[in-house]
């Protein structure tokens, strides 16, 4: 007879300087720069420390005072911000777009990046943007090119043609 073993949900650990709960660590370390003390927020499956902050003192002004169910949720909150703007500025680094208007033809170019340590690559992409939003042309880039609206508008009245080709 063979028997299913449900998964248990994980128990959160909530000691004075360390819990675990909601996908998070918190551990309370020594700060090396001086005589205090720092949280170390990790989130579950990752190896760095999403946030480090200052910690503060206990009563004895010598230990550190204990975690506790506020802290760890406003470390949590906290944490999970810092990712959420990282994240977008990630993005904002690798989807840049600008909207050219040449006459009465309102056109959005995008640039694409795709990161790679040996190999990144990026893509322009013209779209019309008066009517259904068609893709109007497709080149391959050079990951350091400068997207603008010159350099767009330059893209463009040069019919497309990949950027440093004449």
């Amino acid at each position: 007879m063979t028997f299913a073993i449900e998964d248990e949900a994980p128990v959160a650990l909530q000691q004075a300087t360390l819990w675990q709960d909601d996908g998070w660590t918190a551990r309370i370390i020594k700060n090396e720069d001086d005589d205090g003390w720092a949280v170390a927020m990790t989130q579950d499956g990752q190896s760095e420390a999403a946030l480090v902050g200052p910690w503060t003192m206990g009563r004895d002004k010598k230990n550190p005072k204990p975690l506790d169910a506020p802290a760890f949720h406003t470390l949590v909150k906290t944490a999970n911000e810092v990712l959420r703007r990282h994240e977008q500025q990630l993005h904002a680094i690798l989807h840049k777009q600008v909207d050219v208007d040449l006459g009465l033809t309102r056109i959005r170019v995008t640039m694409d990046i795709t990161p790679d340590d040996d190999d990144p690559t990026a893509v322009l992409t013209a779209r019309d943007r008066d009517g259904d939003g068609n893709e109007l042309a497709r080149v391959g880039v050079s990951p350091a090119f400068k997207l603008t609206r010159d350099s767009a508008t330059a893209w463009i009245e040069g019919g497309y043609r990949k950027p440093g080709r004449d």
